[in-house]
């Protein structure tokens, strides 16, 4: 996929740390032509528009809602309206969730549900037409590395982000081999955004924190060069790929070992 002259949107874009701001800088100093950055935070997303603005892209900011259809439709209509067709559309934006499993209530469920999901089929149900008649167009999804293995502690994270991940495989499998729309799916683990340093404190964050953070930085780089590339999966941290295979090769083992860990944080939680 050609980045140069591209019309890209990013969601989740307004933390100045966060992997959405460091998207809309690297696809600016990439060459992209117009820049959208959404974000719930509208002036954190006008900031970081401006941000790219300053590199000499022409960049805009607006506030929405991801977990909103109208509020897509919207995103996607004014976008549109500033720079034409949507070439590049990453649907970034997340929420790590309450700690916890079955106990959490259904209302945080739901919340969560339509952001870290959702929003992902959402955006291929609006884009997804147009992009098939052009026979041009890329769609990409930031699940985790949770979602290709597991977050102890956090039920609703791995399971949305297991499920980012499947809307993301389908997408590829049904359209990927030959429409000329191509996908990819970032799948990091240890990255220092706002989301993981809310819960850094918590032993949950161990997962992570003890394979390697990342900058975010390092994330969209890791993302920009796997779109130029045409890969789909797009690991970060290496290792994930190992943990994957360990988890294919000897599930049994792989479950026993992710108990031992969770047996860990219980104990450093005090259970």
């Amino acid at each position: 996929m050609k980045i140069e002259g591209a019309h890209v949107v990013v969601t989740g874009a307004g933390a100045p740390n966060g992997i959405g701001a460091a998207l809309v800088r690297r696809f600016a100093a990439a060459g992209a032509r117009g820049i959208v950055a959404a974000d719930l935070d509208g002036e954190a997303a006008a900031a970081s528009a401006a941000e790219a603005a300053t590199a000499g892209t022409d960049a805009i900011g607006i506030g929405v809602d991801v977990g909103s259809e109208q509020e897509l439709s919207r995103l996607i209509g004014e976008a549109e309206e500033h720079f034409g067709p949507v070439d590049v559309f990453c649907s970034n934006a997340g929420i790590a969730g309450e700690y916890g499993g079955p106990e959490v209530l259904d209302a945080e469920w739901q919340r969560i549900w339509e952001v870290n999901v959702m929003a992902h089929i959402r955006a291929a149900r609006l884009l997804l037409p147009g992009m098939l008649d052009r026979g041009s167009g890329h769609l990409s999804s930031t699940a985790s590395a949770a979602g290709l293995l597991a977050n102890p502690g956090l039920m609703t994270y791995s399971v949305t982000k297991h499920a980012a991940v499947a809307v993301a495989e389908w997408l590829e499998i049904t359209y990927g081999a030959s429409s000329g729309v191509t996908f990819s799916c970032l799948c990091p683990q240890g990255v220092a955004t706002p989301m993981l340093e809310k819960w850094t404190e918590d032993p949950t964050a161990r997962i992570a924190t003890d394979a390697g953070m990342i900058t975010a930085d390092e994330a969209a780089d890791a993302l920009v060069e796997g779109i130029r590339a045409g890969r789909f999966l797009i690991l970060p941290h290496p290792e994930v790929e190992t943990f994957m295979q360990r988890r294919a090769g000897d599930h049994a083992r792989w479950l026993g070992g992710m108990q031992r860990f969770q047996a860990e944080i219980d104990r450093d939680r005090g259970k």
